[in-house]
């Protein structure tokens, strides 16, 4: 069984899957900040003392300190338990989420500053058909043409564009294995898809 987890947004979501995608169980909860208390609790009551044979784990973009706290658990876990672990893409799992259909789907979250990161997929074969943007919504509107976008900046870029569908939906664990191959085998390191807020003086820059 592989056990899939996504701290990336203000859910934390974690599933048991069978390798054909069946699942024997998920947890879907949201939680705001509470990733660090509630991750490892909550994967401990799903497992009920099995064992999974993979992890996959959300690597972002997403948010920092979620991305953190996940992909430091699955590291944890997967030392513990001798088992080998892979990075999916956090904006394909949302894309996942979403209702099936055809055409494109674009997944967009809140990044911070006012900000959006943004991915469209293709929303049959979830396979990337655009790179990782980190955009205002106004840029976004400008690049993104998907007509139905899925998640915590959904809103704010269908209204910039003033065309389209928002569906404000979170990431479930559970879609894991229904990404292509590419998207669940990413090294596991968070993706942050823009620099961070801190910055050195600029006295010292270039100091060393």
């Amino acid at each position: 069984m592989i056990l899939a987890l996504d701290t990336s947004t203000t859910a934390c979501t974690a599933a048991l899957l069978e390798r054909d995608g069946t699942i024997v169980a998920s947890r879907d909860e949201l939680i705001g900040r509470g990733h660090a208390e509630r991750l490892v609790p909550m994967i401990k009551e799903m497992l009920d003392g099995h064992v999974p044979s993979k992890i996959l784990v959300g690597v972002g973009p997403g948010s920092f300190t979620g991305l953190r706290v996940g992909i430091a658990a699955a590291h944890g876990m997967a030392i513990g338990w001798s088992v080998p672990l892979s990075g999916m893409n956090s904006l394909a799992l949302l894309a996942a989420s979403a209702p099936a259909g055809e055409g494109k789907v674009a997944a967009a979250i809140a990044g911070g500053h006012g900000e959006l990161f943004v991915q469209t997929f293709d929303r049959k074969k979830l396979t990337a058909t655009g790179p990782v943007l980190n955009l205002t919504p106004e840029a976004a509107a400008r690049k993104v043409d998907a007509p139905l976008v899925v998640g915590s900046g959904s809103e704010a870029l269908v209204e910039a564009r003033r065309d389209g569908e928002a569906l404000p939906l979170l990431p479930t664990a559970s879609r894991a294995l229904a990404l292509p191959e590419l998207l669940r085998s990413l090294e596991c390191k968070p993706i942050y898809a823009r620099a961070p807020d801190a910055r050195a003086p600029k006295d010292l820059v270039g100091a060393a």
